[in-house]
């Protein structure tokens, strides 16, 4: 029906065979099929999906705003979707995990950085990502969704390209809409055409949780989170296994993900933006959660008892991948992040003041 306004809902699958989770995956699937101005699909875990996966191929191709439940943190499911070509404006969810507290509030829009580069070519739709760790009724979820189709907006039948992207794109704006991947790392871009489906962007490509796909792979590899990111090139300096490049605009990216080692977030640690996101790593702030920018001015006591900073850590790590691969050591002689050098002294915070009050105690 033309003018009929639907939201789509992708449901991405915990990967592994935990029964809790299936069960809530299959409830909320079974409750958003009768749902009338709801479409909804499953994929594999975001994070496992190859450039050229159905699942991947299938987002691609979704019109209209799009509600992502995955076991990620909202940020790094956003952030694995852009650089996967799935774009979209941020949109806000009103759910707040079930241990939070009342004073917590609720999301707020993403925060300007006036030096962040931010993402290129984003259409005029929202993408909203639920982590479905937060809660476990399904009824939470689905009255959450019910409150987003209630508020969408964008007419998702007898959509095409032009309408979807809105202004006047030129043509190499249009042309990264339809081969995202085509210039920056100069490999060949996979098809953009589903499974089955269409090359009709006004049309909802078929789901592709019935095709016979082996299953993904575990993956480990980092995302930028371009609204963070300032193009400093100090991943890139630190990094000393060709994972990072830049793209045909200069703006750094994620080249050579399979050359990432497995469960080294090394890079992550020494970026000064918080940017660069491991989601499968267990620490929440290089997993993707969302981080205060005061969060820097907490008192961390583990510096009183001579615990390593997160950049003698990034070092040490990035060693063991050096000499696991056959190569030397550097430690901290090689791509030491550009703010330390001749770093000027900053204002007095409250750790200096309580390493003051200790060394003037009498032991």
């Amino acid at each position: 029906m033309a003018g009929q306004k639907k939201i789509t809902v992708v449901i991405a699958q915990a990967p592994g065979r935990n029964p809790a989770k299936r069960q809530l995956e299959e409830e909320l699937a079974a409750a958003l099929l009768v749902e009338n101005d709801v479409d909804v699909s499953l994929v594999p875990h975001l994070n496992d999906l190859t450039a050229d996966h159905t699942g991947l191929l299938y987002l691609r191709r979704v019109p209209g705003d799009v509600v992502i439940l995955s076991w990620l943190y909202p940020r790094a499911a956003r952030w694995i979707l852009d650089r996967n070509g799935v774009k979209g404006q941020l949109g806000i969810s009103l759910l707040k995990p079930a241990e939070a507290g009342d004073d917590e509030g609720t999301p707020a829009e993403e925060e300007a950085r006036p030096n962040a580069i931010g993402a290129l070519d984003v259409p005029k739709r929202k993408l909203y990502c639920l982590d479905l760790r937060d809660q476990s009724e399904p009824r939470v979820y689905l009255d959450e969704i019910r409150r987003i189709a209630r508020e969408a907006s964008v007419q998702t039948v007898g959509l095409d390209l032009m309408q979807w992207i809105g202004g006047s794109p030129q043509p190499a704006q249009l042309q990264r809409y339809l081969n995202p991947f085509l210039p920056v790392n100069g490999t060949p871009a996979p098809s953009a055409t589903p499974t089955g489906g269409t090359a009709d962007v006004g049309t909802v490509p078929p789901t592709p949780a019935a095709t016979t796909e082996e299953p993904p792979r575990r993956r480990w590899y980092p995302i930028i989170d371009y609204s963070r990111c300032t193009n400093c090139m100090e991943c890139i300096d630190f990094c000393l296994f060709g994972v990072y490049g830049v793209d045909t605009l200069d703006r750094i990216l994620v080249e050579q993900q399979d050359n990432c080692k497995k469960g080294c977030p090394a890079c992550s640690r020494v970026c000064p933006e918080n940017a660069i996101i491991f989601p499968e790593h267990k620490t929440p702030a290089i997993a993707g959660a969302e981080v205060e920018r005061d969060a820097n001015f907490k008192i961390d006591l583990s510096k009183l008892f001579g615990a390593p900073s997160a950049l003698e850590i990034a070092a040490q790590e990035r060693d063991v991948e050096l000499v696991r691969d056959g190569r030397e050591a550097v430690g901290l002689s090689v791509g030491v992040p550009k703010r330390q050098e001749a770093k000027p002294a900053g204002p007095r915070d409250a750790l200096d003041d309580l390493m003051d009050d200790l060394d003037k105690l009498s032991v």
